[in-house]
């Protein structure tokens, strides 16, 4: 069994600068009333786009994001079986037991994190990488090509 064991809160070593920005845009975004919720949604929705990320782009966003969400996103193995973007909110909120609408509602408040720190040219190439349904949790128009 896998338990997520904290240390007593004067025992946690402080965030970084950049991560306590990220969590600040992702409290803003998502509405959160505190930081720890924020910090939440982060490290749940990090982990999740780890196991879906791989390559380049995987260790392109890494260089990008600050170390304690590049940590966050790194130690997870990236499953063999890609998930569209639905799955993939789909299978964060069985993880949670969350609903599917807040779950949703946390994808898309660290995506547009996330986005910020990538840029545009690597959010596009995130997006090239991942199956259907991304885009639009990340802020963005799921384009199709004409047939």
């Amino acid at each position: 069994m896998i338990t997520d064991v904290r240390a007593p809160l004067e025992y946690q070593q402080p965030y970084g600068t950049a991560y306590e920005q990220m969590l600040e845009k992702v409290r803003y975004e998502g509405a959160y009333p505190t930081r720890e919720k924020a910090d939440e949604a982060v490290r749940l929705v990090l982990a999740g786009l780890g196991r879906q990320l791989t390559g380049d782009e995987r260790v392109d966003l890494a260089a990008r994001l600050p170390l304690e969400a590049a940590r966050v996103l790194t130690a997870q193995i990236p499953d063999t079986q890609p998930l569209t973007g639905w799955d993939f909110v789909k299978d964060l909120a069985a993880r949670t037991g969350a609903s599917l609408a807040t779950t949703r509602w946390d994808t898309g408040s660290v995506f547009s994190a996330v986005a910020a720190c990538a840029g545009p040219d690597l959010l596009t190439r995130i997006l090239h990488q991942l199956p259907s349904g991304y885009a639009l949790l990340f802020g963005r128009a799921e384009l199709t090509p004409t047939a």
